[in-house]
């Protein structure tokens, strides 16, 4: 694929592409079409000019649940074209946008937005400003790099990449193509990490010494049958950069359900775990608090255990790991109930996923900023804070360089544990210190063709 030259959009209706895909009829889908203010309730609207045109890649569970509502709710973004291989999948997250903006008219329907089955033809069209990415892992970083390119700006889900090389060379794409960029991870929009957040940067509790975070323990599952293919999924498509391998619908998503766990999840070409998928949030948090979000860690060492040779569901099960910073601060990142913990001179702060919060001392909890005092923004969403970013030419609350820097500690932490022995690390050269064993699993994944071109500029 030459990733500089978009291929042609071709924008299908329902019926031919329910046809197609899975033998069905339906009504027909129109090419997106920006409605006048006046359709989205007259008094108050956006202006259609004003609106800002969002595509989707990918409409399953994390999609339909958080990223299309997310959307939908911002009066600013218009829902424009959506994209993915399954088609049932893609059906329902059409409806339930239609639906929503149907709500919002004098007739009470709404046809309007474009679906696709190949990414790359929504990437053509001319009348998309931004695109959110909502697909398995494995395909974050061909989907952003092809979107940046198509002068897209992105908001990605978390976690970002499959190797520490695809973050280095995601952020110099976004620097280079100058779009905005924003990873997708809704906890800086929480108030009480914000709360602690802020408590831990202003000094509340003495100089910070010790982190702790902690993930929920993902699931395993034994070897599966292979099964034939559903009519409704490309599942060529589906695994894309990925090794082939046989389908069973454990490895893929559950079948005709928007809500069921993925098992891409767990297994280890497609993913990393939940030290990586819950670590995208907490540590986020962890390091935003500390100042250190855009810094990476100077040693690295720890444990953990995998499930059974032969299980489908094979991400490392449990771990304990200990990154050192260079300022002396230590964050430990291990599996049980999830929390954030800060350790300081004076005091510590905890909160418990999502909403409780201790400290000590108790009074803390009584501290309001002064003028004086940092104030770490805060925004109702995610998708507020990227459509801010959009709209701005700005900054986002978390930038692609943060997203990197997060995902790196999942990616440093797999090699340590292969290892087993402590690691030192050089955050500006992005390379293990004195150690090419090390340094030799840096290696960026091997993709396939015809994504293996841009591994290997990453």
């Amino acid at each position: 694929m030459n990733l500089h030259r978009p291929l042609r959009a071709t924008a299908t209706s329902r019926r031919q592409f329910l046809r197609r895909t899975a033998g069905a009829a339906g009504a027909v889908w129109a090419a997106p079409i920006i409605a006048p203010g006046s359709v989205f309730g007259a008094q108050g609207a956006v202006p259609p000019a004003d609106r800002i045109t969002v595509g989707f890649m990918g409409t399953g569970r994390q999609a339909i649940y958080a990223n299309v509502p997310g959307f939908l709710r911002e009066p600013d973004a218009q829902v424009v074209a959506l994209c993915d291989v399954d088609a049932w999948r893609l059906e329902n997250a059409a409806q339930a946008v239609e639906a929503a903006y149907g709500k919002r008219t004098r007739s009470g329907t709404f046809k309007g937005c474009a679906a696709f089955r190949d990414w790359r033809e929504m990437l053509a069209r001319g009348d998309i400003d931004a695109v959110m990415i909502s697909t398995p892992d494995h395909w974050h970083v061909p989907m952003a790099v092809a979107a940046l390119r198509a002068g897209k700006d992105v908001a990605c889900e978390k976690p970002l990449t499959r190797s520490i090389a695809e973050g280095r060379f995601l952020c110099g794409e976004v620097a280079r193509t100058r779009r905005v960029f924003r990873t997708d991870s809704e906890f800086r929009s929480n108030r009480t990490m914000h709360r602690a957040a802020q408590l831990v940067r202003n000094g509340n509790i003495g100089t910070l010494q010790r982190i702790l975070t902690q993930t929920p323990k993902d699931p395993t599952l034994p070897a599966q049958p292979d099964m034939p293919v559903p009519a409704e999924l490309d599942y060529e498509m589906w695994q894309g950069p990925a090794p082939r391998r046989p389908y069973t619908v454990q490895r893929v998503h559950p079948r005709h359900n928007a809500k069921g766990r993925p098992g891409w999840l767990c297994i280890r070409d497609y993913a990393d775990g939940m030290m990586a998928n819950w670590g995208a949030h907490l540590n986020d948090i962890a390091l935003w608090a500390a100042d250190l979000d855009h810094r990476g860690p100077v040693a690295v060492e720890g444990t953990g255990s995998y499930p059974p040779p032969g299980n489908l569901w094979n991400v490392i099960a449990e771990f304990d790991v200990t990154f050192r910073y260079a300022n002396g601060v230590v964050l430990r990142c291990q599996t049980a109930t999830p929390l954030i913990r800060w350790e300081g001179t004076a005091g510590w702060i905890q909160v418990k996923y999502p909403n409780d919060i201790e400290t000590h001392p108790a009074s803390l909890l009584d501290w309001k900023p002064g003028p004086e005092d940092v104030a770490l923004p805060f925004k109702h969403s995610e998708k507020r804070d990227f459509l801010d970013g959009v709209r701005s030419r700005g900054g986002v609350l978390y930038d692609c360089e943060a997203g990197h820097r997060n995902n790196s500690l999942a990616h440093l932490s797999l090699i340590a544990i292969a290892l087993g022995r402590p690691l030192r690390w050089d955050p500006a050269r992005e390379r293990f210190v004195d150690d090419n064993e090390a340094n030799a699993r840096l290696k960026p994944i091997a993709w396939r063709e015809p994504w293996n071109a841009l591994a290997k500029q990453a």
